[in-house]
């Protein structure tokens, strides 16, 4: 393996999906999804990734938004020279920094889903924030929400039917959009191209 796909475990099934689809030669290593709930320990875990593996790729691609590191991941990656890919979050990688603007403009109270936040919704949102014991402090973390938008990779029927239970539950409006890999795919691929390039030109 000559490239390291080094990813949040939030975007790890679609980095291994879009990995085949190309038929590129690269690895993909996924950092635990739950290091969302804190936030400040995201750049340590990737960075003792790309230490640990140095050895073994020549070129590697860290496929994480900012999410909510404030800059701070950014910094560790300049300091190793490696590149990330661009984007504060999933959600913008998934439908492109102008649709993703557009729909904040449209309704600040968007409650987003993903393919793997509908699949971990009841441990991430139910039990992480403790709607399972306490089903009434949903009016209190989403009093200010109004809608769920399910941003969707794959065509998957009980995906669909889990997002909008999850809608339900949370009692908002519920909207479906079909997004695919998104900008997250034309960002990787013109990524894997560089680095393509570079290793060549090596």
């Amino acid at each position: 393996m000559t490239v390291l796909l080094l990813t949040c475990g939030a975007l790890a099934r679609e980095v291994i999906a879009i990995r085949n689809r190309y038929g590129w030669d690269a690895e993909v290593l996924a950092v635990p999804a739950l290091l969302h709930n804190d936030p400040s320990r995201i750049p340590e875990a990737v960075r003792k990734r790309i230490v640990d593996t140095a050895d073994r790729y020549e070129h590697t691609i860290v496929i994480y938004g900012d999410c909510g590191t404030a800059g701070a991941l950014d910094d560790m990656l300049d300091s190793l020279s490696v590149e990330r890919i661009s984007g504060p979050h999933c959600y913008e990688q998934y439908l492109g920094k102008d649709a993703f603007e557009a729909a904040m403009v449209d309704e600040p109270g968007t409650f987003f889903l993903t393919d793997f936040l509908v699949r971990s919704f009841d441990h991430l949102v139910i039990e992480g924030l403790g709607l399972d014991r306490a089903p009434e402090l949903r009016d209190t973390y989403f009093a200010n929400y109004r809608r769920v938008v399910y941003l969707k990779q794959t065509d998957d029927p009980s995906l669909l039917a889990k997002a909008s239970r999850a809608a339900a539950q949370l009692e908002l409006d519920f909207e479906v959009w079909d997004t695919g890999y998104g900008t997250l795919e034309t960002r990787l691929v013109n990524l894997m191209k560089c680095s393509d390039k570079s290793r060549i030109g090596d």
